[in-house]
C-alpha cells in the first residue's frame, strides 16, 4: 500500500458495503436497523464481472453519503496453503490490463491502491467480530473475466499474487478516484485452476461458495456493526 494515494480520512460519513454475486442475498443481514450502512450489490441483476459499472456503483455510494467502502470478494487461491475458507484482506493488487477511470484528463494520472488506514480498521474489526482467522495482507490478481483462468494463466499469476478474482482492482481504482477509502475482505471459494491435484470444476466452485456461507452469515452483521 505504500505510495498509494489515500482517500480522505474515513469514519466521518456512512459505510458503504459492496457484496458480490456469491453473497448478495446476505444483504439483509448486513443492513440492520441499528447500523448506518449502504449496501450495494456489485453485479445487480446478474451482470457479469466484465460488464459491472463500478463508476455507477461507487458514485451511488458517494451520493448516499459514504466516505468508505468495505467490499466482499469471492476469490480463487493461488497458493496451496490458502485452502477453501481462507479469509484475507488484500493490501495490494496486480492488474496491468485493468485500466478503468472516471477521468478523461490528467487527474487519472494517479497512484491507486487499498487505503492503508481503512484496511487496518477492517482487519481489526474482523478480529474483534469473529474467531475465524484472517490473513492481514496479500496481493489480489484481477483477470478480465467473465471466464475462469487457464492453468497456464494461473501459473503466471501465482508468481505475483496470492488470490485471483475479476473485480477488486477496477473497483478499488474507481473508488479512490471518487474519494472513497477502500478495503476488501476476500474469501477463498476455490483453489485456482491447476493449484489442486485435479482440474477445477464449476461444481467445486459452487461447493466452496456454499461452504463459506455460514461463516459470512455469522460474521457479516457483527463486522458491519463494528465498523459503524
Amino acid at each position: 500500500m505504500e505510495g498509494a494515494e489515500q482517500a480522505a480520512s474515513p469514519g466521518r460519513g456512512r459505510l458503504g458495503l459492496i457484496l458480490g454475486s456469491a453473497v448478495g442475498d446476505l444483504a439483509s443481514l448486513a443492513a440492520q436497523d441499528d447500523v448506518d450502512v449502504v449496501v450495494c450489490i456489485r453485479h445487480g441483476d446478474g451482470v457479469p464481472a466484465h460488464l459491472v459499472d463500478h463508476a455507477a456503483n461507487c458514485a451511488a455510494l458517494v451520493d448516499a453519503g459514504c466516505d468508505r467502502v468495505l467490499a466482499l470478494h469471492s476469490v480463487g487461491s493461488l497458493r496451496a496453503d490458502w485452502p477453501v475458507g481462507t479469509v484475507a484482506a488484500p493490501d495490494d493488487f496486480f492488474a496491468p490490463w485493468a485500466t478503468p477511470t472516471t477521468f478523461d484528463d490528467v487527474r487519472g494520472h494517479r497512484i491507486p491502491g487499498v487505503d492503508a488506514t481503512w484496511h487496518d480498521a477492517v482487519v481489526a474489526a474482523w478480529q474483534a467480530s469473529t474467531d475465524h482467522p484472517i490473513v492481514t495482507g496479500g496481493v489480489y490478481a484481477q483477470t478480465t473475466g467473465p471466464r475462469f483462468e487457464t492453468r497456464a494463466e494461473i501459473r503466471f499469476l501465482a508468481t505475483v499474487a496470492d488470490v485471483v478474482g475479476m473485480t477488486l482492482a477496477s473497483e478499488c481504482t474507481i473508488a479512490g478516484e471518487l474519494g472513497l477509502a477502500y478495503a476488501s475482505i476476500s474469501v477463498v471459494d476455490n483453489l485456482a485452476n491447476g493449484i489442486a491435484a485435479t482440474p477445477l470444476t464449476m461444481d467445486e466452485y459452487a461447493a466452496g461458495v456454499a461452504a463459506n456461507r455460514t461463516l459470512l452469515a455469522d460474521a457479516l452483521p457483527r463486522l458491519v456493526t463494528a465498523l459503524t
